[in-house]
Parts: C-alpha cells; sequence; structure tokens
C-alpha cells in the first residue's frame, strides 16, 4: 500500500511504563466493556513466544480458556474495582512514533480520517476521530488494562483505539498472514468499531445482548464485527489510488486467519460455532470483500442480513 508522504495522523499516543494488574476473567460478551477488536492467534502447542517455563504455560493455557469463554477480543485486566489498571507516561503526535511501523499505522489512522470525514459530509454530518494508542506488553484503557495478549482493541468508554504492533509479528510470522495492507486492515477495522460507537450502533446492540442469552449476544457480536470488517473495506475502497497488486490477497489471508473456525481448529482441533464472537474466515472475508467493492458504508448492513 503506497502511504508514503501522506500525513500522519496527530491523534496518536504512546503509553510506556505499564503499571500493576492482574488477570481477569470476563463473564461474557453481556458485559459490554470492549467495542471488539481483533483476536489474537493462537499458537499451536509448542510454538509462539509467550514467555518461559511454567510462566508461558500457564499463559497459553489461559488464553486458550479465555477464547474458549467468550473471545480473546473481550478480555479485560483491572485492578479489581473495573477501572483502568496503571499509569506510565503519555507521549502525543510525532514523538509517539518510535519506528516506520508506528508512521505507517499513524498514516492508515490518518487515511481513515479523511474518507471518513468525507463520507459524513456527503451526509451533511461532521466526522470525529478516535485516539490511537501504542504501548509494548502493557497499558491502560478507559475499559481496563490493555494487555498484548488481548490483539488490537477498540474501547468505547474513550473512544481509543490500542494496539501492540507486536500483533502484526504474529500474523506474520505464525499465521501467515503478513503486507502493509493486512496491518492497514487491522486499523481500518478498529476504526470501523469507532464508527459504530459514533453512530450508536454500538451501544444499541450492547443494550439487545443485555437482554439476550450467550449464545445470541455472540451471534450479534459476530455481526458487529462482520460490519466493522466491511467498514475497513469501505475505506480501502475510497482508496484505491493507494492499492498495490497483492493488497487485496493481503487482506483476505489476514480475515481468513483470525475467523473463529480457524483460530478455534488451531486451538482445540474441532470448531463451536455457538460460540463464535467474530465471524468464520469466510465470512470475515466476505464482508471485508463487501466493503471494498461498494465502498458504501450502507453496503455493510450485517444486522439485516440473512446471510452472512
Amino acid at each position: 500500500m503506497r502511504l508514503g508522504g501522506r500525513r500522519t495522523s496527530s491523534n496518536i499516543e504512546r503509553q510506556t511504563g505499564g503499571g500493576r494488574g492482574g488477570f481477569r476473567i470476563p463473564g461474557g460478551l453481556r458485559g459490554g466493556r470492549r467495542g471488539g477488536g481483533m483476536p489474537i492467534p493462537i499458537p499451536a502447542s509448542g510454538r509462539g513466544q509467550l514467555g518461559c517455563g511454567s510462566i508461558a504455560l500457564i499463559l497459553i493455557v489461559f488464553l486458550v480458556m479465555s477464547y474458549l469463554n467468550g473471545g480473546l477480543g473481550n478480555l479485560g485486566l483491572t485492578d479489581g474495582s473495573g477501572g483502568p489498571v496503571g499509569g506510565g507516561e503519555v507521549t502525543r503526535g510525532e514523538q509517539a512514533i518510535q519506528d516506520e511501523t508506528d508512521r505507517f499505522v499513524a498514516q492508515v489512522l490518518g487515511s481513515t480520517e479523511d474518507r471518513w470525514s468525507e463520507i459524513f459530509a456527503e451526509r451533511g454530518e461532521r466526522y470525529v476521530p478516535a485516539t490511537l494508542v501504542f504501548y509494548d506488553n502493557r497499558g491502560s484503557s478507559g475499559c481496563g488494562a490493555a494487555d498484548s495478549a488481548m490483539g488490537p482493541f477498540y474501547c468505547p468508554a474513550d473512544r481509543k483505539i490500542y494496539l501492540d504492533t507486536s500483533f502484526f509479528n504474529q500474523l506474520r510470522t505464525e499465521l501467515g498472514a503478513g503486507g502493509d495492507f493486512a496491518q492497514a486492515y487491522v486499523v481500518a477495522h478498529e476504526v470501523g468499531h469507532h464508527i459504530q460507537t459514533i453512530t450508536g450502533i454500538s451501544a444499541d446492540v450492547r443494550r439487545q445482548q443485555q437482554r439476550a442469552s450467550r449464545e445470541e449476544g455472540n451471534a450479534l457480536q459476530v455481526r458487529m464485527e462482520l460490519q466493522a470488517d466491511c467498514y475497513a473495506g469501505v475505506w480501502a475502497n475510497r482508496e484505491r489510488d493507494a492499492m498495490e497488486p497483492g493488497d487485496l490477497e493481503e487482506g483476505m489471508r489476514a480475515a481468513a486467519a483470525i475467523g473463529d473456525d480457524a483460530l478455534q481448529r488451531a486451538a482445540q482441533g474441532y470448531v463451536v460455532p455457538e460460540s463464535f464472537t467474530h465471524g468464520t474466515s469466510e465470512q470475515r472475508q466476505r464482508w471485508l470483500r463487501r466493503g471494498i467493492e461498494s465502498g458504501d458504508p450502507a453496503a455493510c448492513d450485517t444486522f439485516s442480513a440473512r446471510r452472512l
């Protein structure tokens, strides 16, 4: 993806020196703490770099069990009171950018701001952008602690995207889904959750989930995630001049790699459809492609779709 020379977003922060905190397994999707995110790749037995010795084993078991009990995109780490964990220093703007990966992410975010501002203006509205927060391993958010074990996520409470860019390395090395457009898709997907928040879709879905069974709540969450995929495609459609040969294939590989069925099959050897929270590989590819082909947010109404 050709974004060289593009502006970097000023809505960038970096957290350093994350604080204390412990693991908390949430009570399911209906907690509504996080607006959605990318499920983290679960390494196959004997792979991955999660730590050393027994700590690594404990963490792997925790991650797999958490995934099976509600989806890694919805994990929360808190200080026990439900509030954000930790502290540390925060830098903003250009000072938050440490390397070329950070700069590319900041350029993608700037591009989403420009394109979604145009889309909102077409209907007489003003787009208020999200802030993207870089952190390494541990951080804090308005939805609780941020931890690299969660994967990227969007927090509706503070309207910020949280990203440890080591997630991109996992996509490339563990799932074979590398490439700059794969990275851009991850960022644009999280921006899609921001769109859902500022348009009221997210709040409406959370209200429905409060009244729903766990399985029904999961099904609603799948529609949320697929719509965010479609919104990512809408952004890509509006940036066709920046697309390079092979970018679409990178996006499709990334979408397939993080489908619920693919992750569950890797984690446990079989799939449990009623526990899906992000959609299958095929569904994620379909809705990303639909956004890319249409360029129209109205084409992303997953909630009315009979077929996902």
